[in-house]
């Protein structure tokens, strides 16, 4: 089928809560104005990337996942795709300013509250932090259903939303369910659900540039907020082999996806094989890569079909990159 890693035209985000870091730290051209998202591989009706490389060049990419269908995202994607769906969305976020008080739904609440919409489990990987970055995740052990939804109403939730200091190179798993806010001074990564659905409970009382509020979502946040997710902690890397140059950590599994970190010296190779069970993606976090004949530089991510075959990824110098795959 002549496939090959495919490269795309990120889709960005210009939310409230957004700086100038996608060009100042990663030397991307931006628009004017805050920039807060950079879909950078994307399926959705929200924003869907395209192709820039290749005999697939211009190509939207849900229109080549409906041309190519499971030789694209492959078998182990097969309930996705009986939902006319793309599985994964992978972003890179620049926290200006912090996010709201969120959560995200399950796919079964989703399917039945929000249309052919899916719920969103996801992950973040610290690209850049300021000195006393921090994430909210979960809740405090004191916080119960009927306490947390009156302090919603009275705009008093702070004892109630669990703060993590977190640093580059750190990685939170963020599964549906969790309340959860990213907060000021932070660049992500984050590999998801292909979804667009949030419910906000709390926004910091900001308002936009026209002075309207954001919409909240309370009603349906305190349908699906996990309270058992009390004072959960950072993931920790599990070590899966270091050999031949090349070292391998999973960072995040779950079973929409699993992330791995992987470092490689210079001319060292990971050999891997597309065998149509799952697409992957990966992205240079930090140096210099090959995989097959596309060179890759940091912060960029491309997708291997998962008809692709054999693949190589050879380190062009001392190099760190995030993998993903469906198990």
């Amino acid at each position: 089928m002549n496939l090959y890693p495919l490269l795309f035209e990120p889709v960005l985000k210009d939310y409230i809560w957004g700086g100038r870091n996608l060009e100042t730290v990663l030397g991307r051209k931006l628009p004017p104005g805050r920039i807060a998202e950079s879909w950078e591989i994307a399926a959705h009706p929200d924003g869907t990337t395209r192709v820039t490389n290749g005999r697939f060049a211009g190509t939207p990419l849900t229109d080549l996942h409906q041309r190519l269908g499971l030789d694209l995202v492959g078998t182990n994607n097969q309930w996705a795709q009986e939902r006319d769906k793309f599985p994964l969305l992978v972003k890179l976020l620049d926290a200006h300013q912090p996010l709201s008080v969120q959560v995200h739904p399950n796919d079964e609440y989703a399917l039945a509250h929000e249309g052919n919409e899916l719920g969103k489990s996801e992950m973040w990987l610290v690209l850049q932090a300021s000195e006393d970055a921090a994430v909210i995740l979960g809740v405090t052990p004191d916080a119960t259903r009927d306490a947390f939804r009156q302090a919603v109403e009275n705009g008093r939730l702070g004892k109630f939303l669990h703060h993590i200091s977190v640093k580059a190179g750190d990685v939170v798993c963020v599964p549906a369910g969790s309340l959860h806010a990213i907060m000021g001074g932070l660049l992500l990564a984050e590999i998801q659900q292909n979804s667009n659905t949030t419910y906000r409970v709390h926004d910091w009382n900001r308002r936009q540039t026209d002075g309207s509020s954001r919409p909240l979502h309370v009603e349906k946040a305190m349908e699906v907020i996990n309270f058992d997710q009390v004072a959960p902690g950072l993931c920790q890397p599990e070590l899966l082999s270091d050999e031949n140059g090349v070292r391998r950590y999973r960072l995040c599994h779950n079973r929409y996806f699993t992330t791995e970190r992987i470092e490689i010296g210079p001319g060292g190779k990971f050999s891997g094989e597309c065998n149509g069970r799952s697409l992957e993606i990966w992205g240079v976090l930090e140096g210099q890569a090959r995989i097959n004949d596309l060179d890759l530089t940091a912060v960029r991510f491309t997708l291997l079909p998962a008809a692709l075959g054999p693949f190589t990824v050879t380190g062009k110098t001392t190099t760190t990159l995030l993998r993903t795959y469906v198990a």
